[in-house]
């Protein structure tokens, strides 16, 4: 079989499992930015119990497997009467995984803000939620939007990882038009292609996008 008759039988298929991927993908990045910004600032809080919440999450979830999260929440949960249907467990793994090493981008890209901005802040007489949320955060997203780029194009490859629970993203697309038709190179070189032009040709830009974007609005502020 040809590559086009391969594509001509199976595109749709591949196309499914790639929409599948990308709605993973999407609110994985969202539940990730708001654990990671939630986190970050966690880690700087000056009470020794939220501080040390934060710690202890992120330690877990960057010091095990992404894998064994994802059974952890999609099989052992039910034991505590916490049931999740499995798409929503995928994203939700993926989404804590990355929002704890993301929290790490956000902490460090806030205490890269220069010291006099904190100062002049605070000489506004301006209060620790204002000064954060005005001064602070504006420049620190800055900051963070290149590292931040790595980490959704991470993200967008542990979805894979969501096909051992049977989730019908394009992993689990190809593995199952592979386990019929024993077209290895063509099911996972498809495959392959698919995950390089979402990470080459849309995440990549819009990050850069996103990033010129922002320094043009700093420049005239």
């Amino acid at each position: 079989m040809s590559y086009f008759e391969f594509i001509a039988k199976y595109g749709d298929r591949i196309l499914s499992g790639t929409l599948v991927s990308m709605m993973l993908t999407i609110l994985a990045a969202i539940l990730a930015i708001a654990i990671a910004v939630a986190a970050g600032l966690m880690r700087m809080s000056p009470n020794p119990l939220v501080r040390g919440i934060a710690t202890l999450y992120i330690e877990i979830f960057r010091g095990t497997s992404l894998l064994v999260q994802l059974y952890w929440i999609f099989f052992v949960l039910p034991l505590f009467g916490i049931t999740l249907e499995k798409f929503t467990a995928g994203f939700v793994a993926v989404g804590m995984n990355l929002g704890a090493y993301g929290s790490e981008v956000v902490r460090g890209a806030i205490l890269s803000v220069p010291r006099g901005q904190w100062e002049a802040a605070l000489a506004l007489n301006m209060s620790p939620a204002k000064r954060m949320q005005r001064v602070i955060l504006p420049q620190a997203l800055l900051i963070m939007l290149p590292p931040w780029g790595n980490l959704l194009i991470e993200l967008l490859k542990g979805t894979a990882l969501v096909a051992l629970i049977a989730v019908a993203d394009l992993t689990f697309q190809a593995k199952q038009i592979n386990a019929t038709t024993y077209l290895s190179a063509q099911s996972f070189g498809t495959a392959l292609t698919v995950y390089y032009i979402v990470a080459r040709f849309i995440i990549t830009p819009s990050m850069r996008w996103l990033e010129g974007n922002m320094k043009r609005k700093m420049g005239r502020a």
